[in-house]
Protein backbone atom coordinates (compact mmCIF):
# COMPACT_ATOMS: atom_id res chain seq x y z
CA UNK A 1 0.00 0.00 0.00
CA UNK A 2 1.50 3.33 -1.10
CA UNK A 3 1.63 6.17 1.40
CA UNK A 4 0.10 9.35 0.01
CA UNK A 5 1.82 12.57 1.13
CA UNK A 6 -0.29 14.74 3.45
CA UNK A 7 -0.26 17.69 1.00
CA UNK A 8 -1.65 15.47 -1.76
CA UNK A 9 -4.44 14.23 0.53
CA UNK A 10 -5.39 17.83 1.32
CA UNK A 11 -5.42 18.70 -2.39
CA UNK A 12 -7.51 15.60 -3.09
CA UNK A 13 -10.02 16.60 -0.39
CA UNK A 14 -10.31 20.06 -1.96
CA UNK A 15 -10.72 18.68 -5.51
CA UNK A 16 -13.32 16.10 -4.49
CA UNK A 17 -15.17 18.58 -2.28
CA UNK A 18 -15.34 20.99 -5.22
CA UNK A 19 -16.93 18.32 -7.40
CA UNK A 20 -19.41 17.28 -4.70
CA UNK A 21 -20.32 20.88 -3.78
CA UNK A 22 -20.85 21.59 -7.48
CA UNK A 23 -23.04 18.52 -7.97
CA UNK A 24 -24.99 18.57 -4.69
CA UNK A 25 -24.47 22.04 -3.23
CA UNK A 26 -22.77 22.86 0.04
CA UNK A 27 -25.79 21.95 2.15
CA UNK A 28 -26.32 18.68 0.26
CA UNK A 29 -22.76 17.48 0.86
CA UNK A 30 -21.53 16.15 4.19
CA UNK A 31 -17.94 15.79 5.32
CA UNK A 32 -18.68 12.06 5.44
CA UNK A 33 -19.54 12.23 1.69
CA UNK A 34 -16.23 13.97 1.01
CA UNK A 35 -14.26 11.50 3.11
CA UNK A 36 -15.89 8.50 1.44
CA UNK A 37 -15.26 9.90 -2.05
CA UNK A 38 -11.58 10.39 -1.17
CA UNK A 39 -11.30 6.99 0.50
CA UNK A 40 -10.79 8.36 4.00
CA UNK A 41 -12.46 7.72 7.30
CA UNK A 42 -15.29 10.13 8.05
CA UNK A 43 -13.29 12.32 10.44
CA UNK A 44 -10.09 12.40 8.38
CA UNK A 45 -10.82 15.64 6.48
CA UNK A 46 -10.62 17.38 9.85
CA UNK A 47 -6.91 16.56 9.92
CA UNK A 48 -6.58 19.17 7.14
CA UNK A 49 -9.51 21.50 7.90
CA UNK A 50 -11.23 22.72 11.07
CA UNK A 51 -14.71 22.62 9.51
CA UNK A 52 -16.72 21.98 6.38
CA UNK A 53 -16.77 25.77 5.91
CA UNK A 54 -12.96 25.78 5.78
CA UNK A 55 -13.11 23.12 3.06
CA UNK A 56 -15.52 25.38 1.17
CA UNK A 57 -13.15 28.35 1.51
CA UNK A 58 -10.24 26.20 0.30
CA UNK A 59 -12.27 25.17 -2.75
CA UNK A 60 -12.94 28.81 -3.60
CA UNK A 61 -9.33 29.82 -3.01
CA UNK A 62 -8.14 26.98 -5.24
CA UNK A 63 -10.31 28.20 -8.11
CA UNK A 64 -9.13 31.78 -7.77
CA UNK A 65 -5.47 30.78 -7.42
CA UNK A 66 -5.81 28.62 -10.54
CA UNK A 67 -7.33 31.48 -12.54
CA UNK A 68 -5.10 34.34 -11.42
CA UNK A 69 -1.87 33.55 -13.34
CA UNK A 70 -3.57 33.42 -16.75
CA UNK A 71 -5.66 36.51 -16.01
CA UNK A 72 -2.59 38.43 -14.77
CA UNK A 73 -0.63 37.50 -17.88
CA UNK A 74 -3.48 38.56 -20.15
CA UNK A 75 -4.10 41.84 -18.30
CA UNK A 76 -0.39 42.70 -18.47
CA UNK A 77 -0.09 41.83 -22.15
CA UNK A 78 0.28 44.38 -24.95
CA UNK A 79 -2.64 42.96 -26.89
CA UNK A 80 -5.15 45.42 -28.31
CA UNK A 81 -8.09 45.94 -25.89
CA UNK A 82 -10.58 43.78 -27.82
CA UNK A 83 -8.11 40.90 -28.16
CA UNK A 84 -7.18 41.22 -24.49
CA UNK A 85 -10.85 41.11 -23.49
CA UNK A 86 -11.43 38.06 -25.67
CA UNK A 87 -8.41 36.28 -24.16
CA UNK A 88 -9.66 37.09 -20.66
CA UNK A 89 -13.17 35.84 -21.44
CA UNK A 90 -11.76 32.64 -22.97
CA UNK A 91 -9.47 32.01 -20.00
CA UNK A 92 -12.36 32.59 -17.59
CA UNK A 93 -14.60 30.20 -19.52
CA UNK A 94 -11.92 27.52 -19.19
CA UNK A 95 -11.66 28.09 -15.43
CA UNK A 96 -15.45 28.01 -15.04
CA UNK A 97 -16.36 25.27 -17.52
CA UNK A 98 -13.24 23.18 -18.12
CA UNK A 99 -13.34 19.53 -17.16
CA UNK A 100 -12.62 19.11 -13.47
CA UNK A 101 -12.91 22.85 -12.84
CA UNK A 102 -15.66 22.86 -10.24
CA UNK A 103 -14.03 25.47 -8.02
CA UNK A 104 -15.41 28.73 -9.45
CA UNK A 105 -19.00 27.48 -9.84
CA UNK A 106 -18.86 26.65 -6.13
CA UNK A 107 -17.62 30.17 -5.42
CA UNK A 108 -20.44 31.64 -7.49
CA UNK A 109 -23.25 29.68 -5.90
CA UNK A 110 -22.09 29.00 -2.34
CA UNK A 111 -20.39 32.32 -1.53
CA UNK A 112 -22.98 33.19 1.13
CA UNK A 113 -22.33 29.92 2.95
CA UNK A 114 -18.95 31.19 4.15
CA UNK A 115 -18.58 32.73 7.58
CA UNK A 116 -17.67 36.44 7.51
CA UNK A 117 -14.09 35.58 8.51
CA UNK A 118 -13.65 33.03 5.72
CA UNK A 119 -15.39 35.30 3.23
CA UNK A 120 -12.90 38.06 4.07
CA UNK A 121 -10.01 35.64 3.47
CA UNK A 122 -11.31 34.57 0.06
CA UNK A 123 -12.27 38.16 -0.82
CA UNK A 124 -8.59 39.13 -1.00
CA UNK A 125 -8.10 36.79 -3.98
CA UNK A 126 -11.47 37.68 -5.45
CA UNK A 127 -10.59 41.38 -5.34
CA UNK A 128 -7.32 40.71 -7.23
CA UNK A 129 -9.21 38.79 -9.92
CA UNK A 130 -11.96 41.41 -10.16
CA UNK A 131 -9.37 44.20 -10.48
CA UNK A 132 -7.81 42.48 -13.49
CA UNK A 133 -11.22 42.41 -15.15
CA UNK A 134 -11.83 46.04 -14.21
CA UNK A 135 -8.52 47.07 -15.76
CA UNK A 136 -9.46 45.38 -19.04
CA UNK A 137 -12.96 46.96 -18.94
CA UNK A 138 -11.28 50.34 -18.47
CA UNK A 139 -9.06 49.68 -21.51
CA UNK A 140 -12.12 48.77 -23.58
CA UNK A 141 -13.77 52.01 -22.53
CA UNK A 142 -10.67 54.10 -23.25
CA UNK A 143 -10.52 52.56 -26.74
CA UNK A 144 -14.17 53.50 -27.36
CA UNK A 145 -15.29 49.85 -27.47
CA UNK A 146 -17.46 49.97 -24.37
CA UNK A 147 -19.72 52.79 -23.26
CA UNK A 148 -18.83 52.40 -19.57
CA UNK A 149 -15.79 51.68 -17.46
CA UNK A 150 -17.77 51.25 -14.26
CA UNK A 151 -17.74 48.39 -11.81
CA UNK A 152 -21.35 47.73 -12.83
CA UNK A 153 -20.22 47.08 -16.41
CA UNK A 154 -17.60 44.63 -15.12
CA UNK A 155 -20.16 42.86 -12.95
CA UNK A 156 -22.61 42.57 -15.84
CA UNK A 157 -19.91 41.22 -18.15
CA UNK A 158 -18.66 38.68 -15.63
CA UNK A 159 -22.19 37.74 -14.62
CA UNK A 160 -23.11 36.90 -18.21
CA UNK A 161 -19.98 34.80 -18.66
CA UNK A 162 -20.45 33.08 -15.28
CA UNK A 163 -24.04 32.18 -16.13
CA UNK A 164 -22.73 29.75 -18.77
CA UNK A 165 -22.29 27.31 -15.87
CA UNK A 166 -26.04 26.77 -15.92
CA UNK A 167 -26.47 25.99 -19.61
CA UNK A 168 -23.18 24.90 -21.17
CA UNK A 169 -22.89 21.20 -22.01
CA UNK A 170 -19.56 20.02 -23.49
CA UNK A 171 -19.99 18.60 -26.97
CA UNK A 172 -23.51 20.02 -27.36
CA UNK A 173 -23.75 23.23 -29.30
CA UNK A 174 -21.05 25.89 -29.10
CA UNK A 175 -17.56 25.19 -27.83
CA UNK A 176 -15.63 27.53 -25.53
CA UNK A 177 -13.97 29.35 -28.45
CA UNK A 178 -17.35 30.11 -30.01
CA UNK A 179 -18.84 31.20 -26.69
CA UNK A 180 -15.89 33.52 -26.06
CA UNK A 181 -16.26 35.12 -29.50
CA UNK A 182 -20.04 35.50 -29.09
CA UNK A 183 -19.59 37.11 -25.67
CA UNK A 184 -17.04 39.59 -26.99
CA UNK A 185 -19.21 40.44 -30.00
CA UNK A 186 -22.23 40.94 -27.73
CA UNK A 187 -20.42 43.36 -25.43
CA UNK A 188 -18.09 45.25 -27.77
CA UNK A 189 -19.45 44.47 -31.23
CA UNK A 190 -18.01 42.38 -34.04
CA UNK A 191 -14.35 42.64 -34.90
CA UNK A 192 -13.74 45.47 -37.34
Amino acid sequence: MAIVPVENRRAEVVRVAARLFCERGFDGTTTRDIAEAVGMRSGSPFYHFKSKQEILAAVMEEGLVAGLPAAETIAASVLPPRAKFRALVRAHLEIVLGEGHDFIPVLLYDWRRLTPELRARVQVLRDRYDQLWQDVVNELSAAGLLKSDSAVARLLLMGAVNYTVLWYKPGQGSDLEQIAEEAVAMFVGPEA
